[in-house]
């Protein structure tokens, strides 16, 4: 999911005046760490949290190779499960790891409100990213705000 595609949404809410229908508008938290952790893997996140802070500074500078002649690491490589996570379809991109954190927050807020009765129906026009997995992004989803969302409403 890319964040220009919720610019987008808004855009066709406010054109069509569905905004008219809503009774409340919330400006939810983002969601906290503890709260992402009820369903995502601690590694993955610090994966997100770390390529996030990564992709908003300058590339290190680095020798073009080592001492025994081998390609030197690039200093953003965390691990090797980390090479597979981002793909054509889920590319790292700056301040995703806080823009995964707002929605899923979204989310969560409106599991929150229909669990105690505060709402009826809920939306969160930057959610259901539902593709992602325990420990890694899929389908232009990084964090499953649905699962959350769920788990939210089980308790």
């Amino acid at each position: 999911m890319k964040p220009h595609r919720l610019t987008l949404t808004n855009s066709l809410v406010m054109g069509y005046k569905l905004d008219k229908f809503i009774d409340y508008v919330h400006n939810p938290r983002a969601a906290t760490r503890q709260e992402l952790e009820a369903y995502h893997d601690p590694r993955y996140l610090n994966i997100l949290e770390s390529r996030t802070r990564a992709s908003q500074q300058p590339p290190p500078v680095t020798s073009p190779t080592t001492r025994r002649g081998q390609d030197s690491v690039n200093a953003n490589y965390f691990n090797p499960f980390e090479a597979d996570i981002f793909t054509d379809d889920c590319p790292v991109f700056g301040g995703m790891y806080d823009f995964f954190k707002q929605y899923a927050g979204g989310s969560l807020a409106g599991a929150r409100s229909l669990a105690q009765g505060q709402s009826d129906i809920a939306i969160n026009w930057s959610g259901g990213l539902h593709h992602a997995k325990k420990a890694e992004p899929s389908g232009f989803c990084y964090i499953n705000d649905i699962v959350l969302a769920i788990l939210e409403l089980l308790r």
